[in-house]
C-alpha cells in the first residue's frame, strides 16, 4: 500500500522572509526575488480571500443542494490558493543553487514531504576557481 506524501512547500509569503533567507543563505538577488514573490503571493491571496467572502455572502444556503454548491465553490478557491503557493514556491526554488536545493530536499525528507522538482541554477560566484 502506497501513501502519497504531501507537497513540501517552501512557504514563501507564509514563513518570514528572513527565516528562509537565513536557512538557505540566499544571495542578494535571491533575497530581492523572495521579497517580490512574497508580495505577489499576498496580493493574489488577498484577491482570493475577497472571492471567498463573496462566495459565502452571496451564495444561497437554504438547503442541502445549495450548501453543497457553496462547499464546491469554496473548495475551488482554496485549491486556487494552494496552486498559487506551489507556483510561487517553485519560482523561488528555481533560483536555488545545487547546495540550497539539496538542503531543501533534506528538510523535506525529514518532514516526510515530497519536494518540488526543479533544476538548480549554477551561479558564477559558486563555481570553484579550479574549474575556471
Amino acid at each position: 500500500m502506497l501513501n502519497a506524501q504531501a507537497d513540501c512547500i517552501l512557504g514563501v509569503g507564509i514563513t518570514n522572509d528572513s527565516i528562509i533567507s537565513d536557512i538557505f543563505l540566499l544571495n542578494e538577488m535571491q533575497h530581492e526575488k523572495l521579497r517580490s514573490f512574497s508580495a505577489e503571493l499576498k496580493y493574489r491571496n488577498d484577491l482570493l480571500n475577497i472571492e471567498l467572502k463573496n462566495v459565502k455572502n452571496r451564495h444561497p444556503q437554504s438547503n442541502v443542494t445549495e450548501l453543497r454548491q457553496l462547499a464546491d465553490k469554496y473548495k475551488s478557491v482554496m485549491d486556487s490558493m494552494s496552486s498559487v503557493q506551489s507556483m510561487i514556491d517553485k519560482r523561488m526554488l528555481s533560483l536555488f543553487n545545487s547546495k540550497q536545493y539539496e538542503l531543501y530536499r533534506v528538510l523535506c525528507k525529514e518532514a516526510a514531504r515530497s519536494p518540488f522538482v526543479v533544476i538548480p541554477v549554477v551561479y558564477t560566484d559558486s563555481v570553484n576557481n579550479e574549474n575556471r
